[in-house]
């Protein structure tokens, strides 16, 4: 008796059947995959929407070069994220020469607008009420800060810049007026919460044009268009200033915003091990449930044998029930990580652009075919094992 061709045996029919015998052992099984694949995903999606809301955040950093007079580190050593301490007034006081500040214009101005600035600490009051404010001075605030209300003028010659902090604190608005050391300043904006990535606290500043200060330049920021030009401008100024002594210290925000996707691809590499678990318990169950409905069906795949039905043949239906399992588990675990996904954009203020993002149609790929794939693999063995029972054997229970 010949062996019954392949394509005369509905396999995947078959493999419906089989699994639709003990529909709780199947849904079971299934659930394990649906549940690994969303694990995957899930948490793959939610590792990207931080990293791509944290980028977002700090989306200015890359591009600003922020130079400050002297520090320990010298102009060549002011990468690192310890030189922040300099920025954020833990460097010299003295402020730069003339010559320095013409120094670096000649050189930031070749990529990217520069920015210098006089910060000092001082008393901001109105009427009885008065707080510690941040004192910022430039000549041009447009390039740095944006405005909530009110409207920053591009040559800062008059009036004052309010955080949102100091205004909310103080009862300030737009045409109010604040007071420090005795002079009065009419509020021309208030400054939006957050929107800049600034070496100065900018809820609790209070810009002022140049003149009002009569100290030298504390800070000189460059801002560029791209996180090249930025890491340009930092080689350059390091460059100019070398072998000058501790006359100035580079800081190259970019290595901050280099730590932070480092940090979070690190995240998401956890996050997507942690998921991975899920599948490997999801995979033995599978494991478990091919051993036992081969087992159940010993008599009938036995017959399969003793009628002419191949090996190979026999392995294909169990590995079809297997991937059949795989595979209405991982959609079933991806629908469910999308919905999860979009459920997160509408209770939270993430938006569902980023939720969206292709990235995120990568990890729910991934999720779908590692859950195929695990179970695919989980269903060899047992496909095997009954392949090669002698036909007799398998008759016998």
């Amino acid at each position: 008796m010949g062996v019954l061709p392949a394509h005369r045996l509905p396999v995947v029919r078959i493999a419906v059947r089989n699994l639709g015998r003990n529909r709780l052992r199947t849904g079971l099984a299934a659930l394990g995959i649906v549940i690994g694949v969303m694990a995957i995903a899930t948490l793959g999606i939610l590792g990207t929407v931080l990293q791509l809301s944290a980028t977002s955040a700090f989306g200015g950093v890359g591009t600003q070069v922020v130079v400050t007079p002297g520090g320990s580190g010298g102009a060549g050593d002011g990468s690192s994220l310890d030189s922040l301490s300099a920025v954020t007034g833990g460097g010299d006081t003295e402020g730069f020469s003339p010559r320095d500040v013409q120094r670096i214009r000649r050189i930031g101005e070749k990529h990217g607008t520069v920015v210098p600035m006089v910060t000092a600490a001082g008393t901001v009051s109105r009427g009885q009420s008065e707080q510690i404010g941040v004192l910022a001075g430039t000549d041009n605030p447009q390039a740095l800060f944006s405005a909530s209300d009110g409207r920053i003028p591009r040559n800062h010659r008059q009036g004052a810049l309010v955080g949102h902090d100091l205004a909310e604190n103080l009862g300030l608005r737009v045409g109010s007026t604040v007071e420090i050391d005795g002079n009065s300043y009419r509020v021309l904006a208030l400054l939006e919460e957050g929107s800049q990535f600034l070496p100065i606290a900018t809820g609790n500043a209070l810009v002022l044009p140049e003149g009002e200060f009569t100290e030298p330049y504390s800070q000189i920021i460059v801002r560029t268009e791209s996180q090249e030009q930025a890491a340009a401008v930092a080689g350059e100024l390091r460059s100019a200033f070398d072998g000058r002594g501790n006359r100035i210290t580079v800081v190259e925000l970019s290595s901050l915003l280099d730590q932070i996707r480092e940090y979070f691809g690190l995240l998401n590499a956890v996050l997507l091990a942690i998921g991975s678990i899920s599948l490997v318990v999801a995979g033995v169950s599978i494991v478990n449930v091919m051993l036992m409905s081969t087992s159940e069906r010993s008599e009938e795949l036995g017959m399969l044998r003793a009628v002419g039905v191949g090996r190979t043949t026999v392995m294909r239906m169990v590995v079809a029930e297997a991937l059949l399992l795989g595979v209405l588990g991982g959609l079933a675990g991806a629908m469910l990580s999308l919905l999860a996904g979009v459920g997160l954009s509408v209770v939270t203020p993430v938006s569902l652009e980023l939720v969206l993002h292709p990235r995120n149609v990568a990890f729910l790929l991934l999720a779908f075919c590692f859950g195929v794939g695990t179970s695919l693999l989980s269903g060899l063995y047992p496909a095997w094992k009954t392949a090669n029972r002698r036909p007799v054997e398998a008759l016998n229970g």
